[in-house]
């Protein structure tokens, strides 16, 4: 490292150091977030460092975050992109590539997924020209259960993609092992999941493929960003050609020729010897990351096992906080799973004297901020009402979701002293409203 890059990147230290001055928390003041970042000095300077050797394109970073995030996973490839939707679009894409032959998806073809989830789960199925199959979840895990997956599927279903719930792991072994039984892909939308574990295995590391977001309300961030991982290479091939542009070339930018044959190949009906770089095998598109959101993910990377730590103990601070509160459903692990708690989820007794509504509006109003259960039951939003689609079985407790059903932050920006004053409002607004 130059000694004038040296120097910048300590200024760069010494800046974070002087924008970082501790603000008291004032109750009923102070903003307490759902969901954040936390960014430390590292952070800054990785992003600066990149921005100083002018790393535009996604290259060294990126290639050494892949890897690691592979390694950490579990998984043989890790292919970066700008978004955890976009990732969800690639690894539903992947399906429908003529390379897979027989076991291509086609348009018409049914996959299996839940109701009360995040829109951009499902979205790629609509968008591939795919049946999604809406099933229920359980309350508490927020979940689906593997018998209400197996009884949904029909003669047309190919697949079933489905995310772990605000980080709480689904029964993915054996979610795996109905998809394997009947022939079907499993995708892991592994999104709100990233250091969640079931049977002591990493969430990600079961389906055929898996998907991850560092949005900044998520485990790790690169502002925005994702990542598609899979240990199959003919669909780590896929996911690789649908992300750039669609060419049949993997050469990495700024290289030509790795193959060493850029000019021998023949496909289609192009003219012998066509340049590989500008051969398309599939329709695609372009969702790369850049190297700076790439420096930012390794950086944040190494602070993983903290994260998710200071996630799981504001988890059980506010679980034995509110242990025992009437008219409140309190979340649940799934058995056999340690999740990484993307939020703390609660659900409002519909006999209670209150309504969902009136506890955020009173917790919203103490600056502590809620979010809903994403979007509750799709098929209730105008953008799902009319799409193709097939429900198996009711779904109550979606609708239940919609109706009473919020969270609350558990991120590593929170204290003791923030998640104590949530504990005690919600405390008080329950004992008030008898």
């Amino acid at each position: 490292m130059s000694e004038l890059k040296a120097s910048i990147l300590d200024e760069v230290r010494r800046y974070h150091r002087e924008r970082q001055g501790d603000s008291p928390f004032v109750p009923g003041e102070t903003e307490i977030w759902p969901t954040g970042a936390v960014l430390d000095a590292d952070d800054r300077v990785a992003m600066v460092e990149a921005a100083l050797d002018l790393r535009i394109a996604g290259v060294q970073s990126a290639q050494k975050f892949e890897s690691a995030l592979a390694r950490r996973l579990k998984r043989r490839k890790a292919y970066l992109t700008n978004s955890g939707s976009s990732a969800n679009l690639l690894a539903v894409s992947a399906l429908t590539s003529p390379q897979l032959g027989d076991r291509r998806l086609r348009p018409g073809d049914e996959v299996v997924t839940v109701a009360a989830g995040f829109p951009t789960t499902v979205a790629p199925i609509l968008q591939n020209g795919l049946v999604p199959v809406y099933v229920d979840v359980e309350l508490g895990t927020y979940n689906p259960t593997v018998e209400r997956v197996a009884e949904a599927i029909g003669p047309r279903t190919r697949a079933i993609v489905v995310a772990h719930t605000v980080g709480n792991p689904y029964e993915v072994a054996e979610m795996a092992g109905l998809a394997k039984e009947r022939g079907l892909f499993l995708v892991e939308d592994n999104c709100d999941a990233l250091g969640s574990t079931y049977d002591g295995e990493p969430t990600g590391t079961f389906g055929d493929l898996a998907t991850v977001s560092f949005y900044p309300a998520h485990h790790i961030t690169m502002g925005e960003g994702g990542c598609v991982l899979t240990s199959n290479l003919v669909l780590g091939r896929i996911v690789e050609s649908l992300r750039n542009w669609g060419r049949d070339c993997w050469c990495e930018p700024g290289q030509s020729n790795t193959c060493r044959k850029r000019f021998e190949h023949q496909m289609g009906t192009l003219p012998a010897g066509y340049d590989h770089k500008y051969i398309f095998s599939h329709v695609g598109y372009n969702l790369k990351a850049t190297d700076t959101q790439a420096a930012l993910g390794l950086s944040q990377l190494d602070k993983l096992d903290g994260f998710v730590a200071a996630r799981g103990r504001n988890w059980r601070r506010l679980r034995e906080g509110l242990d025992g509160l009437p008219h409140l459903l309190l979340p649940e692990a799934t058995p056999r799973s340690e999740p990484s708690w993307y939020g703390f989820v609660v659900t409002v007794d519909p006999q209670a004297p209150f309504s969902s509504g009136d506890l955020v509006n009173f917790l919203e109003d103490r600056k502590i901020g809620t979010r809903r259960l994403f979007a509750g039951n799709l098929l209730r939003h105008p953008a799902y009402m009319e799409r193709p689609h097939r429900v198996s079985g009711p779904l109550t407790n979606s609708d239940l979701i919609t109706e009473q059903t919020f969270h609350i932050g558990v991120y590593p920006g929170l204290t003791d002293e923030m998640i104590d004053y949530v504990i005690s409002s919600m405390k008080e607004f329950v004992t008030a409203s008898g």
